[in-house]
């Protein structure tokens, strides 16, 4: 009888597991802060069947504000846990200071989580690369200092940890190359140089499948140019790159030639490295869908990565499954589509229809929350297969430079969800991952959030089953 019932809960883990989906380049609204992921440049680790993502705040700024951690079980619900590193009065984690990139490794010897990050000034006049350890992947880090590794610029930095425990630094320097510099056996200082490519390449990410090591990077093509990608991925102000990999048997070389492993011409889907993980056998290509006006609204492209001998292939989806426990992935469901302006919903409390040319049907709903009374808009009718927990897209606009929030009741059950800035109304994405019933009667309601203005609805995606 216990087996059977170890089963059955594994198998209803695992149905859970896969009626949630990954929704690259959505607001991730997060428990705890009930805002925006705010982890920038990061990327994932797992501690005991727990996965945490570390990056930077950037909620004010571009400046130095913290270092996030945040933790999900499922990669889709996230949760805010501490702030790992904090603004501090003077130094290098001061006022105007740029503290970027940040990646940890576990020490096995040392029962150390340890962290490098990007040290900088406003002018990115010091290109120095910094170390902070803490006892718990979550917990508060000390902060060690920062330096030029062998006497060299580090700028964007990642870090990797190879089958026998060795780990290397990955680092930008400018003057010179793409660097893997191997650390001390502490992992707190530069040992020695491991490999120097001497093309201009940024944002590196080291990964090793079997005896094969993949190099990813990411070309320099900076800030502030408005590329054709932006027909494909309205909203983004930065210039991003087909971003590149290499591959060799030794991180000493020979390695290959540098090719693409996204789409040609997509520019990575808008994106720039950031990371490469392994979760539970799915390779997953983390990217960073950088908004350069408004550091803050910047989103997280988070895609399967195909490795095959020596070859990396990513292709875009607009939605995927991860099932952690089985260690497979597959393609979202098909969706239902209800518009907001619809007959079949309701909206009172001053909400009505507004036209929206980029919308669909060039009309979404409006006015929805407010003081008191608020408008509301009630979708009704909303349909699925069977009961489960799934994720839903919500397309919005939202014209103000900061985010708004809406209470979102669905079948009686209340959850704050966030919603970045919009430009030229062309509808953003939000995810609402809840329970839904098997059939047509779910009904979800979205109003106003501490008497706030919620933003205008267009359509929900709902996937089918």
């Amino acid at each position: 009888m216990l087996s059977i019932l170890i089963k059955t809960v594994g198998l209803l883990a695992s149905v859970t597991s896969a009626s949630v989906q990954i929704i690259p380049g959505a607001t991730i609204t997060t428990a705890g802060t009930k805002q925006h992921m705010q982890a920038h440049g990061g990327g994932i680790i797992e501690v005991d069947n727990v996965f945490y993502q570390i990056g930077e705040n950037k909620l004010n700024g571009s400046a130095f504000q913290s270092i996030n951690c945040y933790s999900s079980t499922d990669l889709v619900q996230w949760t805010f846990v501490n702030r790992l590193l904090t603004l501090q009065s003077a130094g290098d984690l001061g006022p105007n200071r740029v503290v970027e990139r940040p990646h940890v490794l576990y020490n096995d010897a040392t029962s150390n989580y340890v962290m490098w990050m990007h040290i900088d000034n406003s002018s990115y006049g010091e290109a120095r690369a910094g170390v902070a350890t803490s006892s718990s992947i979550c917990g508060n880090y000390t902060y060690l200092g920062a330096s030029q590794p062998l006497g060299f610029q580090s700028r964007d930095l990642n870090v990797f940890k190879d089958t026998d425990g060795t780990a290397y630094l990955l680092t930008e320097d400018r003057a010179n190359g793409l660097r893997i510099d191997l650390l001390s056996s502490d992992y707190l200082s530069v040992k020695s140089a491991t490999y120097l490519y001497v093309q201009d390449y940024e944002a590196p990410a080291l990964y090793k499948s079997g005896s094969i090591y993949f190099m990813f990077a990411s070309h320099e093509s900076g800030w502030g140019k408005f590329l054709t990608v932006q027909i494909t991925f309205p909203g983004c102000k930065f210039s991003p790159n087909d971003n590149i990999y290499c591959t060799a048997t030794s991180l000493a070389g020979p390695w290959s030639a540098w090719a693409d492993f996204a789409t040609a011409g997509s520019n990575t889907f808008s994106s720039q490295t950031a990371a490469v993980v392994n979760i539970n056998g799915v390779v997953m290509y983390q990217g960073d869908r950088w908004e350069s006006a408004n550091l803050m609204t910047s989103t997280y492209v988070w895609l399967p990565l195909t490795l095959s001998g020596t070859t990396a292939t990513l292709h875009n989806e607009v939605n995927w499954i991860l099932n952690i426990l089985a260690g497979t992935w597959s393609n979202g469901p098909s969706e239902t589509t209800p518009e907001a302006e619809s007959s079949a919903n309701s909206w009172a409390g001053g909400a009505k229809i507004l036209s929206c040319s980029p919308c669909s049907n060039a009309s979404e709903v409006g006015y929805i929350g407010g003081p008191s009374p608020g408008g509301t808009l009630t979708f009704k009718e909303i349909s699925s297969t069977v009961a489960t927990t799934t994720t839903i897209r919500i397309h919005y606009n939202n014209g103000d430079s900061t985010q708004r929030y809406a209470n979102v009741i669905t079948n009686g059950v209340s959850k704050v969800v966030a919603f970045l800035p919009t430009t030229s109304d062309v509808p953003g994405t939000s995810t609402l991952t809840v329970p839904l019933q098997a059939g047509t009667g779910n009904t979800i309601v979205f109003e106003a959030y501490n008497s706030g203005w919620a933003p205008d609805i267009d359509r929900l995606m709902v996937p089918v089953s």
